[in-house]
């Protein structure tokens, strides 16, 4: 970086990532248990999650705020999120069991995973970082 850089940077951060939802209870429903975060916002029209209180990601992390739109979603989603477990294969399992579904949006074969939320919009659950545990025992 060149020197004085610093002195450049912009004042701002990502508050939160929207997600338009049909149902935003129920798509929070989802990704508080997925996540394990908080609601920490609850209307009708809108909810918000954030990370664990104290948590690493607590300030640092994007909310999610889910918001109401009337209109139903249409094709793959511009934006999506990306999460990295301990055990992709366990993890999947997971989030299947609370309502995720495997989708296909031309992915071929991969690395990842690609799961649909229950409001339909799309996210990958990646292989580790580091190897993963021997499904073996």
């Amino acid at each position: 970086m060149p020197p004085g850089w610093l002195s450049g940077l912009v004042d701002i951060r990502i508050q939160c990532l929207c997600i338009d939802s049909a149902h935003p209870s129920k798509s929070a429903d989802f990704w508080e248990a997925a996540l394990g975060w908080r609601r920490t916002h609850d209307t009708e029209g809108e909810v918000v999650l954030e990370p664990p209180e104290g948590s690493p990601e607590d300030g640092i992390a994007p909310d999610l705020l889910f918001l109401k739109v009337p209109e139903p979603k249409r094709g793959k989603n511009r934006l999506h999120l990306d999460l990295r477990p301990g055990d992709q294969a366990a993890e999947v399992a997971r989030l299947e069991s609370l309502g995720a579904r495997r989708v296909d949006v031309g992915q071929a074969t991969v690395s990842w995973v690609v799961l649909a939320d229950p409001d339909g919009n799309e996210f990958c659950v990646l292989k580790p970082l580091g190897p993963e545990p021997d499904s073996a025992g």
